[in-house]
């Protein structure tokens, strides 16, 4: 039986309570003094022995009440911080000021690959092998950022909390290692929450409903995938479709847009980096996507834009599934399913040596074509209106409708940018207009709804000038949805400087 009893704190208390259980030769086994209470554990006393035992404690100057208690306040702490650390999938260290360990949860001890007796009586410099490391800890009283070590062969990103007496002197620290998968679970989770399947992919022409069947039976092998389409057709969106629509849906998903970014940090948010690998790196590297997304999918938007040099090293993680961080010389092994998607046609990047062909070979096992908005018209006014319910939400105003003008406005559009063009329509007309009917005018379609050739008037002298004059409409009906020479040159496949020379050589900026 298990007893609480209430007292007045004061000197010699305890013992007088323990001389009456000895008194009775009653064989405690454990004894927990936190004033105002001392808790007591007797296995012998029952009922009757416990009824004359609360009369002569109660004769005890300064104790109130003696009660049953279910469990001791000690043993129901460690029950609970033995459940709290079992619940934890990241190993969890508890260590003292000198590094040894003292808790460790179950995901360390198999994380260590050591028993849990050994790994009590063990050091976390017996773990880590980074003397320099654990003396840095200790040195800096365990304050140091978060840094990758590797325990039994695997990589993890070390976080520290230090703990202190009450006299502010360091006792030790709580040291929680996160694996390159629980992060990229998390940070998945927190990038991609509200991501959809296939419901998210909005219209229900004839030609998106064929788009969406042959994309759910794609979505089921797992192959990698390549899909194909204008830009802002929604490319990104039917990659996270096919992602929550495969075996892969609940493990992460990450994207990486292969033209925002230079070739050197491409590679390192693919393929991570070793420590020191490069000036401005993290002192302890830091994983890519793909150690990131293990047992999950990576989306690699515009992958005709990719350079050599990292289509040969694609190529290689996707013959077997291995590659090296930057700087480093471990081969790491990841079950990754690349989606791939492109608005350039890379047979003839192939033909003009662009792209590899063996790369093409291995990215294009499965093939889905997002159509262009002008050819599927029964799309645009359902899409605008769905744009329309959402600007009006964003922008704080009344629900406003689409005139007939308007409607047949959004109709007779080409569409250039497709569907990510008509929401920016749409968002700017709610935005500009104090009607609470949008009008053609308000649409802003002069220049999307002019066709290419339109602008060349005339009559045509030499091919140079024809071409001129092509390039010259060209860059004019584009630069009002792409306002910017950085933004433009994405949008055409083509190098900053030379749409830059371009736009100065004809006026247009």
């Amino acid at each position: 039986m298990r007893i609480a009893i209430d007292f007045d704190d004061r000197v010699g208390i305890a013992h007088e309570i323990l001389a009456e259980l000895a008194r009775r030769s009653l064989n405690v086994t454990a004894v927990e003094v936190d004033p105002p209470y001392i808790h007591i554990e007797a296995p012998a006393l029952d009922q009757a022995g416990l009824i004359k035992l609360r009369s002569q404690l109660l004769q005890i100057a300064g104790v109130r009440t003696v009660d049953v208690v279910a469990m001791l306040p000690g043993a129901q702490r460690r029950l609970y911080l033995d459940a709290l650390l079992a619940s934890q999938a990241d190993p969890v260290f508890a260590v003292d000021a000198s590094g040894r360990v003292i808790i460790a949860n179950g995901a360390a001890v198999t994380a260590s690959g050591m028993s849990e007796g050994d790994l009590r009586a063990s050091s976390m410099q017996q773990l880590i092998g980074d003397p320099g490391l654990l003396d840095a800890l200790v040195d800096g009283g365990y304050h140091l950022p978060v840094r990758e070590i590797e325990i039994n062969g695997e990589p993890y990103m070390l976080e520290t909390l230090p703990l202190h007496e009450t006299s502010g002197r360091v006792a030790g620290a709580v040291m929680t290692l996160h694996a390159p998968t629980r992060m990229g679970e998390r940070l998945s989770a927190l990038q991609n929450y509200d991501a959809g399947g296939f419901e998210a992919i909005l219209g229900n022409s004839p030609e998106i409903d064929l788009l969406k069947q042959r994309a759910a039976r794609m979505a089921l092998v797992d192959a990698p995938l390549l899909i194909t389409g204008e830009t802002g057709t929604g490319k990104e969106l039917l990659a996270h479709a096919c992602h929550a629509g495969s075996t892969r849906s609940a493990e992460p998903f990450f994207a990486l847009n292969c033209a925002a970014l230079p070739e050197n940090l491409a590679e390192s948010e693919l393929f991570g980096y070793s420590p020191g690998a490069f000036t401005g790196a993290l002192r302890g590297g830091k994983p890519g996507l793909l150690e990131l997304a293990d047992g999950g999918t990576v989306f690699l938007d515009e992958i005709g834009e990719m350079s050599p040099y990292l289509q040969a090293k694609l190529l290689r993680f996707l013959n077997d599934g291995s590659f090296r961080r930057v700087g480093g010389d471990r081969e790491v092994k990841v079950n990754v399913r690349i989606i791939s998607a492109t608005h350039r046609a890379l047979e003839d990047m192939v033909a003009s040596g662009h792209f590899r062909q063996d790369l093409l070979f291995r990215l294009n096992v499965l093939t889905l074509h997002v159509p262009p908005l002008r050819e599927r018209p029964g799309d645009i006014l359902p899409l605008a209106q769905f744009f329309l319910a959402r600007a009006c939400a964003q922008a704080a105003r009344p629900l406003m409708r689409l005139s007939s003008a308007a409607c047949a406005a959004l109709l007779a559009s080409p569409w250039p940018g497709n569907v990510r063009q008509l929401q920016n329509v749409i968002f700017r007309a709610v935005t500009m207009s104090e009607r609470l009917v949008i009008g053609a005018d308000d649409l802003e379609l002069a220049q999307a709804s002019n066709p290419a050739g339109q602008g060349m008037t005339g009559e045509i002298t030499t091919l140079e000038q024809a071409v001129a004059d092509f390039e010259k409409n060209l860059l004019q009906r584009l630069y009002g949805d792409f306002p910017s020479s950085r933004r433009l040159a994405k949008r055409l496949g083509a190098s900053h400087s030379a749409i830059a020379a371009r736009l100065r050589r004809y006026g247009i900026c």
